[in-house]
């Protein structure tokens, strides 16, 4: 394996409290009952649209009330984008430990661009990510596996020789369609209904924790010495 690549909200980095602080000052705002941060936390690789219905839940997706409420969390999302934001723990053992290495890693998400680009910048993780696709960037987007061969060619290495880590079937279904080594992440946000059976996603590989993430990516780029 030569590159690794990262699904960006609940495998490279944890953003759910940022998520959790404003869906929970919405329920304030509005004399609703207050979302317990669990479920919240369930709904981040849903999207905008997944977790600001667990606000309002009687409202349809096309509503134009609650469409208003989804771009009022986006702003306010987008504004203040890495208060309790940062990279999981250990995470940047394991970038630092690639770098040093020469391979490559990069991100594959569906969360749109100018959102994405604000949370690198925020982490000043923009000029260590060799590459970064977001849905703007293709016709389709993951579980399709376009956005993976579009990774794929701008970094110039093939499909096959790259790693894909992802907390969401989606992740793991792009990963396996463009016959990447995909590695489910089961510290992220697994979502309600496909939690239980973490097999049936067919991932390569299942990884408890950043040190296990570590340890399985060590061994396929056949890095010899560890950070410990």
């Amino acid at each position: 394996m030569k590159a690794v690549l990262f699904d960006l909200d609940g495998t490279l980095i944890d953003t759910a409290a940022d998520f959790i602080r404003i869906i929970q000052a919405m329920c304030r705002e509005e004399g609703r009952d207050i979302v317990d941060a669990d479920l919240i936390r369930t709904q981040v690789s849903e999207g905008a649209r997944a977790m600001v219905k667990l606000v309002y839940p009687e409202l349809a997706v096309e509503d134009p009330i609650f469409l208003a409420h989804r771009q009022r969390f986006l702003d306010i999302y987008g504004n203040d984008i890495a208060v309790d934001t940062d990279l999981f723990e250990s995470m940047y053992l394991l970038l630092e430990e690639l770098e040093a290495h020469d391979i490559p890693w990069g991100i594959v998400t569906n969360k749109p661009r100018w959102l994405s680009e604000s949370l690198l910048n925020a982490l000043n993780l923009t000029e260590r990510c060799a590459v970064l696709v977001c849905p703007e960037d293709v016709a389709k987007t993951k579980p399709d596996p376009e956005p993976m061969f579009l990774a794929a060619n701008q970094l110039k290495i093939d499909a096959k020789q790259i790693i894909y880590v992802g907390d969401h079937p989606r992740d793991i279904d792009a990963g396996r369609n463009a016959k990447m080594y995909t590695i489910l992440a089961a510290y992220g946000y697994l979502p309600l209904q496909h939690k239980d059976d973490l097999n049936a996603w067919q991932a390569d590989c299942i990884v408890k924790n950043v040190a296990e993430l570590h340890q399985v990516i060590n061994k396929l780029v056949d890095i010899k010495q560890t950070i410990a």
